[in-house]
């Protein structure tokens, strides 16, 4: 392997979190290789929202204007194309890319994101992240006082009742099966005229990602302008978890303070280690740079 092939520190994942995690690396003059194959999350979501000087921007947007002011640090790199494999080796870690090639470095920063898992229900993965959303924080404004629904069950359908009933009161829970909420949760929610429909959903009327209306398997129709759902998810990327490092029962990369995984050398940032949203994972990949490079410099020194 060339000189050329070797990095101070590799960067998994190049959107919000990786670009701000590069950064801090590039100012601290760290050799830096940023892989991205080009999917953030958040990709079909049309704007970003609850982030300082880019509210209302697309994604699309502040990953482009982040990017090429990453690029003006010359000591950064950047790949495209997909990181199948990692190795820890004595010296560090290797990585290759689909294409084949090998780089390595002597420690990895995973910014690999999570991989939504879509139910099958019409409609739904056309309107998700436009007007089926998952956090008020980033989309609420959007459709405060509007016809809402809240796809969910038990704690979960509770919780999302509680939260929005901050941004809307025209709310209704739809758990598209049997409750499990419990009396004294229906109860709550009872006195603050939240609806709970229990019909499964048949389908989603929507145009161009806009929701108009759900069609319950009753045939039933209920017109809705916005869905909140938590969908479950995977790891964008298995590299993290073969290499040891542990996930917690939410099926998120265990991270301490500093962002450091439970496997020596590897650091993550970003939606797959903790809150979703543009800056939360700005903020992370700031901390994860610029720890990883204090903890560099305490064994340099």
């Amino acid at each position: 392997m060339t000189d050329s092939n070797h990095f101070d520190v590799i960067i998994i994942g190049g959107s919000y979190s990786g670009l701000s995690a590069a950064m801090s690396l590039g100012r601290a003059l760290r050799s830096v290789l940023v892989i991205d194959a080009g999917q953030p999350c958040n990709r079909q979501a049309p704007h970003s929202h609850n982030f300082l000087t880019r509210d209302g921007e697309t994604p699309q947007e502040i990953a482009r204007i982040g990017k090429e002011q990453v690029a003006r640090y010359t000591n950064v790199k950047f790949f495209e194309g997909f990181a199948v494999t990692g190795v820890k080796t004595t010296s560090g870690f290797t990585v290759t890319v689909q294409s084949g090639q090998l780089f390595s470095a002597k420690k990895l920063i995973f910014a690999t994101g999570l991989k939504d898992s879509m139910p099958d229900i019409e409609g739904f993965s056309e309107s998700w992240g436009r007007s089926i959303i998952h956090c008020p924080y980033c989309h609420g404004y959007e459709v405060k006082n509007e016809k809402t629904g809240i796809l969910a069950n038990g704690d979960d359908a509770f919780h999302y009742a509680q939260l929005i009933s901050n941004w809307t009161k025209d709310l209704t829970v739809f758990t598209n099966g049997k409750s499990t909420l419990t009396e004294e949760q229906l109860a709550k929610m009872n006195r603050h005229s939240i609806r709970v429909v229990e019909t499964e959903i048949g389908k989603i009327n929507q145009t161009d990602g806009q929701i108009e209306s759900l069609v319950l398997k009753d045939e039933s129709v209920v017109l809705l302008k916005a869905i909140y759902t938590r969908l479950p998810y995977v790891q964008h990327s298995d590299i993290p978890e073969k290499l040891g490092c542990g996930l917690t029962a939410q099926g998120l990369l265990v991270v301490d303070d500093f962002k450091r995984t439970t496997v020596d050398g590897v650091y993550s940032c970003g939606d797959n280690s903790h809150m979703r949203s543009v800056p939360a994972a700005v903020a992370s990949g700031s901390m994860a740079g610029a720890a990883l490079n204090n903890f560099l410099i305490m064994e340099e020194f």
